[in-house]
């Protein structure tokens, strides 16, 4: 009887070791988590449906797309890339206008690192997931100032409104990065100044629209022939839209944007109907990483976008 109860146990703990060894394994073959949220200022609905932008269509076709994503008030840049890139709005990060400086505001955060930063999606990423890699690119000087840049592995600014070196760029880090988790932020203000200078519908700012869309187009073919593009969660949206020459009202036109995710395990072709914000993008990026996220964020994982 003890023999065949050793027996047993032998068996029984092989037969662990073996289930064990095979999760293990599992775990390792799986794919490192990519993310590459397109970042375009100045889009309204109303200028997204009037311009031809097969890539930006055929993304949201491919994944989730919402056409009601409300933005958070004031409708303007930095409060709201903030709240994108944040989980919150102005009254948690205190970015309440474009002219906030880390030494010059009127409103704090409610919380704040060491450096005095409200908790990005740089931050979380970059304490959860080591290996993870983090890069930032723009065009609009103010845009990086609410951001700790420690958890930035690579930053670069273009002057005058450039943006295709940028998206060339990108390109280079991700394949670089391939065989590591990364997000990378991929920001264009050409589209808001169009609008800014010409208006809103104008044809000027259907054509910066346009443009966009080619060069993301030409991103998402190189990163489709190195077949790394089915393997990455990609987010397109915007922060505000606008009216005549300006913005930052409380206006339909300036306050609803395009918002999608396109990746492995979300719903293909599937209109998003429940209330989206701003302030849910960081939460949805956490979400892909597996990461928890700050008591002080707000947003929340718009769930029924996954599979």
């Amino acid at each position: 009887m003890k023999t065949k109860k050793t027996n047993v146990h032998r068996f029984l703990a092989c037969f662990i070791l073996i289930a064990f060894a095979f999760y293990a394994a599992s775990c390792t073959s799986d794919k490192p988590e990519h993310v590459l949220f397109i970042a375009l200022d100045g889009i309204s609905i109303e200028g997204y449906q009037t311009a031809n932008t097969p890539n930006i269509d055929k993304l949201m076709q491919k994944g989730s797309a919402s056409f009601s994503t409300r933005v958070v008030m004031p409708s303007v840049t930095l409060p709201n890339w903030t709240s994108h890139l944040t989980g919150s709005g102005p009254e948690q990060h205190g970015v309440t206008d474009n002219s906030w400086l880390i030494d010059k505001h009127v409103l704090p955060a409610v919380e704040t690192d060491d450096r005095g930063y409200y908790p990005s999606i740089f931050k979380i990423l970059k304490d959860q997931v080591p290996e993870v890699k983090t890069a930032f690119y723009y065009n609009w000087a103010n845009l990086i100032y609410p951001y700790n840049r420690d958890y930035l592995d690579e930053v670069i600014f273009l002057e005058n409104d450039g943006y295709i070196e940028n998206y060339e760029r990108a390109f280079e880090f991700i394949m670089e990065n391939q065989e590591k988790p990364f997000f990378v932020f991929l920001y264009t203000v050409h589209t808001d100044h169009a609008g800014h200078t010409y208006g809103w519908m104008s044809p000027e700012y259907i054509e910066s629209i346009e443009r966009a869309d080619f060069h993301i187009g030409a991103l998402l073919d190189k990163m489709e022939k190195e077949r790394i593009l089915d393997d990455t969660h990609i987010i397109v949206t915007s922060d505000h839209g606008g009216v005549n020459k300006g913005h930052g009202g409380v206006t339909p036109t300036e306050m609803i944007v395009p918002w999608s995710l396109t990746g492995p395990g979300v719903k293909k072709n599937h209109r998003i109907t429940v209330p989206n914000n701003t302030v849910n993008s960081a939460f949805v990026i956490a979400h892909l990483f597996g990461c928890t996220t700050p008591e002080s964020w707000t947003g929340r994982v718009i769930h029924s976008i996954f599979e």
